[in-house]
């Protein structure tokens, strides 16, 4: 996407500004969306955006910006502009190129730079909306939305490496709201990965649709939910949002090299219970997550976060390793060629263990089955949080009693991790959209349904 004389210019000319790093970062990416609202396709959307990011280090302050130009004349201006203030004599001289190719490690049928697979996308969401509205007369609404992104980027640096990669995102969701006079329920299915539309080989349209309905008539019928220290089951897949947000951003070195994470010295300790052991995997297959190199060229890996209980390691990216000392873990990344990157999550998740849901149900005398997690609010730092269950039940005597509407989960990161008592073994994965300094990027949650001794619930019964 850009020739290499042009890189080595601009680089050449970032080191004669002082920098003791310069790194060029190229991206072209093409998108297409299909909306569809209740029967009828609302929407066809598609993009192409290209740019390049420019970055320069002096020491561990990062200068940065960005163009649509690809001339060296106008990249070079941006370098100088960045290091008005910061101007020195030369430390260090570039190393030549040597490019080499990223690993691939996600098979790919479909690209949507070859084809993007309209009618299809339209046929699967009109499948869904069909299933999700026979499901009930009380269907009152239903959208739908397939998604793909292909991401085309090239990565130059003062260090001599050249590599590129092609990232592909699609994402399949439905959503269906029911409604009984004045009360409104919602429902949603999400699945998605770093794969082309074959993705829908995977998927089944009519369960897509029916588990959308089905979610939001369980809501309808729900009774309030009651309030208080109790302890709760929550559910697997997106019930991981609660150890990315409150727990997960705290490992990132973005935090830790300030220290504004309260993990920040708690590196060999004891910070869960010993039923807790969580990684972050950036190599798993067609995973949301996933990647081959991260944004700052690294390839990427998998990284034991917790063990046993025991915190043993931080997501570091390339600024954050000078920072802390620590290895860099291939975790550096970035929404698009507007962000400089940061340490950043990938398919985030607390590995499964050896105990039976219904065993988890039993030990509850009086308690809640979030079955289903939704969006909640974190305080950076501390990892104070409050999720919303989108799916709860209340358990009563070791049984799943009858549906609770309007629950809320109240906790710390660090506290709820020591009250985690029973993992299970049903794992899975969820996708979601992270946002952080570096901007928003495809990132999985993940667990096997879990219980926590105590919790804090809000509800209004």
């Amino acid at each position: 996407m850009l020739d290499t004389h042009t890189a080595q210019s601009v680089i050449d000319h970032g080191l004669s500004l002082g920098a003791d790093f310069a790194e060029v970062f190229v991206e072209k990416s093409q998108s297409s969306t299909v909306n569809t609202l209740r029967e009828q396709v609302q929407s066809v959307e598609s993009g192409i955006d290209f740019g390049i990011g420019l970055r320069m280090v002096y020491g561990t302050k990062v200068l940065y910006g960005y163009t649509n130009d690809t001339s060296a004349d106008e990249m070079m201006r941006i370098l100088s502009d960045l290091a008005s203030r910061d101007l020195r004599d030369p430390v260090i001289t570039m190393t030549s190129f040597d490019y080499r190719d990223s690993p691939d490690r996600h098979p790919l049928k479909q690209m949507l730079s070859h084809d993007p697979a309209i009618e299809s996308r339209v046929a699967f969401l009109l499948k869904a909306d069909a299933a999700a509205r026979a499901a009930s007369n009380l269907i009152s609404q239903t959208r739908g939305m397939c998604r793909e992104v292909e991401q085309r980027i090239e990565i130059f640096n003062s260090e001599g490496l050249h590599i590129a990669d092609t990232r592909h995102y699609a994402r399949a969701t439905m959503t269906s709201i029911a409604a009984d006079g004045s009360e409104q329920a919602t429902g949603m299915r999400s699945d998605g990965g770093m794969i082309g539309w074959e993705l829908s080989e995977k998927l089944d349209a009519e369960q897509t649709g029916a588990e959308a309905s089905r979610q939001a008539m369980v809501n309808l019928g729900a009774k309030a939910c009651p309030s208080g220290r109790m302890p709760v089951v929550i559910g697997n897949g997106f019930g991981g949002v609660i150890f990315h947000e409150a727990c997960g951003h705290l490992l990132e070195t973005t935090s830790v090299a300030k220290r504004a994470s309260v993990f920040h010295d708690k590196l060999g300790e004891m910070i869960a219970n010993p039923a807790v052991s969580a990684s972050d995997d950036g190599t798993l297959v067609n995973e949301w997550g996933s990647l081959n190199i991260d944004d700052e060229g690294m390839e990427t890996q998998h990284t034991q976060l917790i063990k046993d209980g025991e915190l043993v390691s931080f997501l570091v990216d390339r600024i954050g390793s000078q920072q802390t000392g620590y290895e860099r873990t291939g975790s550096g990344r970035r929404e698009s060629y507007k962000y400089a990157p940061a340490s950043r999550m990938r398919n985030t998740f607390i590995e499964s263990g050896d105990d039976e849901f219904d065993e988890m149900i039993a030990s509850i005398d009086r308690g809640i089955y979030a079955a289903q997690m939704g969006g909640g609010s974190v305080q950076p730092g501390t990892g104070e949080f409050n999720f919303a269950v989108t799916e709860g039940y209340y358990v009563e005597d070791g049984k799943i009693q009858h549906p609770v509407k309007a629950a809320t989960l109240i906790s710390t990161g660090p506290a709820v991790l020591k009250e985690i008592s029973m993992v299970g073994r049903d794992f899975s994965l969820a996708c979601g959209m992270c946002g952080s300094v570096s901007g928003a990027i495809p990132a999985a949650v993940g667990q096997a349904s879990l219980k926590v001794d105590d919790i804090l619930v809000g509800g209004n019964a």
